[in-house]
C-alpha cells in the first residue's frame, strides 16, 4: 500500500522511474480518501526509485520526493527511493538497552568525527568512546538537507538519511555495531523548523504555520493531526526500525502548541509504550532555553514526562569559571553563587532576573527530581560553532585549566556530555558550515553569519564563510594527535575522571541534596568545590595556592597536578588544579 497525505491536491500520482531516477516507467493513480490522504494498493521493490505528482490533467507535473522517504540517493530535490529497513540483519541480540542514570553522552557530528565523514568510518573509532568510558553516543541531525555538508539543521525530509553519510542502510551498520561495543545510539532530531531548500511538505499540506515565525523560519503547524502524527511518527521510526535508544529533541520552546496534551507529552507518552514493548530503556533528552522543570516531571503531576533536558546555566556558569568571560549571557553567571547554585539546584535562573533577556526567567527544580535529568557539558557543538571563529576552549585555555574543565565536567551533578574531540583537547576548531548550491542563499547565509557578529563587535575577518569548503575541511577532527603530548595527557584525565566517576556512588547520587558547593574569592580568581558525603571535589582557578580541609584519613582520588600536596586534614591546590579526595576506607569501594 502506498499513501501520502495531501489534502491540497486535486489530483495525486506516484511516479515509478528506471534506475537513473529521471526516465519514467509509469504513472499509478491514488485514490482519496478520508482527512486529506490519497492511497493506492502497490508494492515497490528495495531500492526504486518514485515520487508523487500533484495535481495535472496532461500527464506531465513536477516530481516531488516522499515526505516520507526513507533514501534521497541525487539530494532532496530528487526522487526517493524505496528502501524497507526490515531487510537488515542486526546482530546486536544482546543488547538490552541503557538507562541514561550513571551515564556519560558523547556528541558527534558524523561529517566532520572522521576524515571520510561517514557513518562506516565512524563505527571504526567506537572502541575509542568505550574506552573513554563513554555510554551514550549522540549524532548530530543526519536526515536529509540540500548540499554536501551542513551541521543537520537545515533538514527538509525528516524520514531520510543523508546519503553522503552513507543512506539509512550504513545508519543501521552503525546503531547495531554501537550496540555490540555496549553504546547507546541517541538520535538528534528537528521537529521545530524546516531548511531553506528542497522543502516541498507545503505542496502537500498545511505542514507549516501560515503567518508564523521562530528563529528559523516558520513555524511547524502542531493544529494539524495530521502533522502531529508525521512527527510522532518519525520518532518512532527511529527508535524501532533503527534501534536507536533515544531522541535529543532541538529547541523545543520554539514548538508552538497550544493543544492538550502537548506534543512533548505526546513524544514522550508514545515513547514509553515503545519502551515498554520492547523491553529496553528509551531516552527522551529536550533542548530547551525555558528553565522549565515541566519538561522532565511525571506526566501524571503535570509534567510532559521527558526524560531529561539539556542545562544551558551548568555550562555558562563553567564557561565563565574557566575563560573568565562576561560578555553577552555570560554577564550573569560571574556571581559568586553561579556555582553553588548550579551543584545544589540544577538551575542558575530560576525565577531570577536573566539580564540577557531583560525578565525574570526560569522555575525552580523541585527536590525530588533526580540531578541526572540535566544534561551538563562544559563544551557543544552550539556553544562552540556558534562562536565567531568557531573556537573550542582547546585553543585559549592552558592545559592546566582544560584539566580543571574536565574534572568539572565529569564530576557534575547532572548527566555529563562531551563534544566530540574535547577529550583530547583537539586543536581544530568546529565552525558554522553549509554547502548550499544556490548562490544566493549561500551568499545571503555568510552575509547573515558576518551581520550577526558585527552587531556583536567581531570583525567580518574573524568569521570564516559558511560557503567555504575550507570552513567545513577545517573542521574534521585530527585524529594523529590523539597520542601527541599534551593531548594524550588530556586524554588520559579523561578515562581516569569516567572510571572514577563510575567506581564513587557520590559522584552519580541522583539527589541534589547530597552535594554542598561553595565558591571562594582569591588573588586573580577563584576556587569552587564541593563535597558529596566524605567525598570532595576541589578546583582552583586563581593565581595562589588554595587551602581545603579533608577528613584526616583522606587520600587523593585524582588530581590534575602532581603538586597537590595532602597532609593530615588539609589538602593544598597550586594555581590551576584541581583535585578529588576522599577518606582512605571509603576509597576501597
Amino acid at each position: 500500500m502506498i499513501e501520502v497525505w495531501a489534502p491540497k491536491a486535486q489530483r495525486v500520482r506516484m511516479r515509478r522511474l528506471a534506475d537513473d531516477g529521471a526516465t519514467t516507467v509509469e504513472d499509478v493513480e491514488l485514490h482519496a480518501a478520508d482527512g486529506g490522504w490519497w492511497r493506492a494498493d502497490v508494492a515497490l521493490s528495495d531500492g526504486e526509485r518514485y515520487g508523487f505528482v500533484l495535481g495535472g490533467d496532461d500527464g506531465g507535473g513536477d516530481l516531488r520526493p516522499d515526505p516520507r522517504s526513507r533514501r534521497q540517493p541525487d539530494g532532496v530535490h530528487g526522487a526517493s527511493a524505496w528502501f524497507d529497513p526490515s531487510t537488515h540483519e542486526w546482530t546486536d541480540v544482546a543488547w538490552t538497552g541503557r538507562p541514561l542514570a550513571g551515564g556519560l553522552i558523547y556528541e558527534l557530528h558524523i561529517g566532520t568525527f572522521t576524515p571520510e565523514g561517514t557513518l562506516d568510518a565512524a563505527i571504526e573509532r567506537l572502541p575509542h568512546l568505550v574506552e573513554l568510558g563513554v555510554t551514550h553516543v549522540e549524532l548530530l541531525p543526519v536526515n536529509g538537507f540540500n548540499g554536501v555538508w551542513n551541521w543537520g539543521y537545515d533538514g527538509v525530509l525528516w524520514y531520510t538519511v543523508h546519503e553522503a553519510y552513507g543512506g539509512p542502510a550504513a545508519y543501521q551498520r552503525f546503531v547495531d555495531a554501537a550496540h555490540r561495543a555496549g553504546l547507546a545510539v541517541i538520535q538528534d532530531v528537528v521537529y521545530n523548523h524546516l531548511g531553506p531548500s528542497g522543502n516541498y511538505l507545503p505542496e502537500f499540506g498545511e505542514y507549516l504555520r501560515t503567518g508564523s515565525r521562530n528563529t528559523w523560519g516558520d513555524s511547524v503547524n502542531l493544529d494539524e493531526d495530521a502533522v502531529r502524527a508525521y512527527i510522532v511518527e518519525n520518532a518512532l521510526m527511529w527508535m524501532r526500525d533503527y534501534r536507536v535508544d533515544g531522541l535529543r529533541l532541538d529547541a523545543v520552546h520554539a514548538l508552538l502548541d497550544h493543544r492538550e496534551p502537548h506534543l512533548l507529552q505526546e513524544l514522550a507518552a508514545a515513547t514509553d509504550a515503545l519502551a515498554a514493548h520492547q523491553q529496553r530503556p528509551l531516552t527522551t533528552i529536550a533542548e530547551s532555553d525555558m528553565n522549565d522543570p515541566k519538561l522532565i516531571l511525571p506526566r501524571e503531576a503535570g509534567g510532559y514526562g521527558l526524560t531529561a533536558q539539556w542545562s544551558d546555566d551548568w555550562h555558562h556558569t563553567a564557561h565563565v569559571a574557566v575563560t573568565g568571560e562576561t560578555i553577552g549571557y555570560y554577564a550573569d553567571f560571574e556571581a559568586l553563587e553561579a556555582y553553588t547554585k548550579v551543584t545544589e539546584g540544577g538551575f542558575f535562573h530560576d525565577g531570577t532576573y536573566s539580564s540577557f533577556r531583560g525578565r525574570d526567567h526560569g522555575h525552580p527544580i523541585p527536590a525530588d527530581v533526580p540531578a541526572w535529568r540535566l544534561v551538563t557539558f562544559a563544551q557543544d557543538h552550539d556553544q562552540i560553532g556558534n562562536r565567531a571563529a568557531g573556537d573550542r576552549l582547546s585553543q585559549t585555555l592552558s592545559f592546566e585549566r582544560l584539566a580543571v574543565t574536565a574534572v568539572l565536567t565529569l564530576t557534575t551533578p547532572g548527566t555529563p556530555m562531551l563534544f566530540m574531540g574535547e577529550e583530547w583537547g583537539a586543536s581544530t576548531p568546529w565552525q558554522f558550515f553549509t554547502s548550499h548550491p544556490e548562490p544566493e542563499l549561500g551568499e545571503a547565509t555568510a552575509k547573515g553569519r558576518i551581520a550577526e557578529f558585527e552587531q556583536m563587535g567581531w570583525d567580518e575577518s574573524v568569521v570564516p564563510d559558511p560557503q567555504d569548503p575550507e570552513t567545513f575541511r577545517r573542521s574534521k577532527l585530527d585524529w594523529d594527535e590523539v597520542d601527541r603530548d599534551d593531548h594524550a595527557r588530556l586524554l588520559q584525565l579523561y578515562r581516569d575522571l569516567a572510571r572514577v566517576r563510575r567506581e564513587r556512588p557520590e559522584l552519580t547520587d541522583p539527589a541534589f541534596s547530597v552535594r554542598t558547593a561553595f565558591t571562594e574569592e582569591l588573588a586573580g580568581g577563584r576556587a569552587y568545590g564541593f563535597r558529596s558525603g566524605d567525598l570532595s571535589v576541589l578546583a582552583n582557578l586563581s593565581d595562589e595556592p588554595f587551602h581545603a580541609e579533608v577528613a584526616g584519613d583522606a587520600v587523593v582520588l585524582l588530581a590534575t597536578d602532581a603538586a597537590v600536596s595532602l597532609e593530615p586534614g588539609r589538602v593544598t591546590l597550586p594555581p590551576e588544579s584541581a583535585v578529588i579526595v576522599a577518606p582512605a576506607a571509603a576509597s576501597a569501594l
